[in-house]
């Protein structure tokens, strides 16, 4: 695979430096990205980043995650219209290790070009501030360091010291890779751009050598909004966070405008693989969407995470769903059906004599206006218990009934679905 030819047709190359694509030809070499851990978690856009590392694996080369043990604690200011709120070190040591471990299911660490993983904190630990503005402050001047859009965006709003010197720090970072691992690509989204030839500088002028820079265009959606958040908020990879459900239903839910983009970014089928698929599908935008949101589902969750979105689906908007189907749901996924429909939660203790099927539709919950109503309806074949229909008015909910020992799923006929939490 030709790592720029690759980035070309997906779409996914916004800068190179001159000689970036024929060294690359060349043959097998190393590249990073940093990652800074300012968040619990990393989110969707992250993982464009992680994406690139994974193209350029394919390619034949190394990539080497850079984790920003350092950096996280100054804060980049690419972006950002002011001035970021600084982490405790105990929150960005924890960020690091969780981010780590969500950054290390997406490559491969085995055979000849096997993933490394680096923390800048190591270049910084032991350096004092002495050392650090006289081997890395030396290098660039004010004025080149000024005209990065980086900094330049910032100066109406305010920048501090901190944040201008993060650009030193990400140039000294290549240059550390450089020297310690013989890495001679850094890549990165487009807004690094300043950053990363701020890098490939201090190579040229301390070491005397010769480094690239490639970045991608920053992913929008075709409305012009950032992508990657939802009406909710981020797109999370921690299933805590955003529930594998929920990261489905944002591709689905995607704009049909989007998907050959998002295609192009996030899957791993090849270019005639893309081309076929959209070919046969050319009528039907949702089959697309379905086809990427179960790709990454199964890639940034897990097939068993993906079969249970299925399941929630098909309960929450299918019709063959039965009791084994709901009873097979963890707590997780119960509760992402909980905050999907109407739920009322009742105390538990309630359940100790069994609540009648009458008194829950009309007392317990507000479902149906009287015990009367609650009657014809339960009459008519229109009231379901956990997907089995109830057959008489004076049926109990008793404790046998719960699933994951709090949920009962009530339904009032096809469309009208609810959740019952016995708390």
């Amino acid at each position: 695979m030709d790592f720029i030819e690759e980035l070309r047709w997906r779409g996914m190359l916004q800068d190179s430096t001159p000689g970036a694509e024929e060294f690359l030809k060349e043959g097998p070499t190393k590249g990073y990205i940093g990652f800074d851990p300012t968040a619990p978690s990393m989110t969707i856009g992250n993982y464009v980043q992680l994406m690139l590392l994974r193209l350029f694996q394919l390619s034949g080369h190394t990539p080497i995650i850079l984790m920003g043990g350092a950096t996280g604690r100054i804060g980049d200011p690419s972006g950002k219209d002011k001035e970021r709120q600084l982490k405790s070190f105990e929150e960005l040591d924890s960020n690091l290790k969780f981010q780590l471990e969500q950054a290390k299911k997406f490559l491969s660490f085995e055979g000849d070009n096997a993933a490394i993983v680096v923390n800048n904190l190591d270049f910084y630990k032991e350096m004092n501030v002495l050392d650090f503005l006289r081997d890395v402050g030396k290098t660039l001047t004010v004025s080149y360091m000024m005209s990065k859009d980086s900094v330049k965006n910032r100066l109406e709003t305010g920048l501090s010291f901190t944040e201008f010197s993060y650009q030193l720090m990400q140039a000294y970072d290549f240059q550390k890779l450089y020297s310690e691992q013989d890495c001679k690509i850094q890549m990165g989204g487009s807004d690094q751009w300043g950053n990363i030839t701020s890098g490939t500088e201090f190579i040229r002028r301390n070491v005397s050598g010769k480094a690239f820079a490639v970045t991608t265009p920053l992913l929008t959606k075709s409305d012009g909004k950032k992508f990657g958040k939802s009406e909710e908020g981020n797109i999370w990879l921690d299933p805590k966070m955003t529930t594998p459900y929920k990261f489905y239903q944002f591709w689905i839910n995607a704009d049909d405008a989007d998907i050959p983009t998002f295609t192009r970014y996030f899957t791993l089928k090849s270019k005639a693989e893309v081309e076929a698929m959209e070919s046969e599908h050319s009528d039907n935008p949702r089959k697309l969407k379905e086809i990427l949101a179960e790709e990454l589902t199964r890639r940034v969750h897990s097939d068993k995470a993906f079969e249970a979105v299925m399941n929630v689906s098909e309960i929450l908007f299918g019709r063959t769903a039965t009791e084994d189907s709901l009873r097979t749901l963890d707590q997780s996924d119960l509760e992402t059906i909980s905050n999907e429909i109407r739920s009322f939660e009742i105390d538990k203790s309630e359940l100790s004599g069994g609540i009648k099927i009458t008194d829950l539709l009309s007392n317990q919950t507000d479902v149906l206006k009287s015990v009367s109503e609650a009657k014809r309806a339960v009459k008519n074949n229109a009231i379901s218990i956990n997907k089995v229909k109830v057959t008489s008015d004076d049926h109990m909910i008793t404790t046998t009934d719960l699933i994951q020992e709090k949920y009962v799923m009530m339904e009032n006929g096809k469309k009208n679905k609810f959740m019952l939490i016995f708390k």
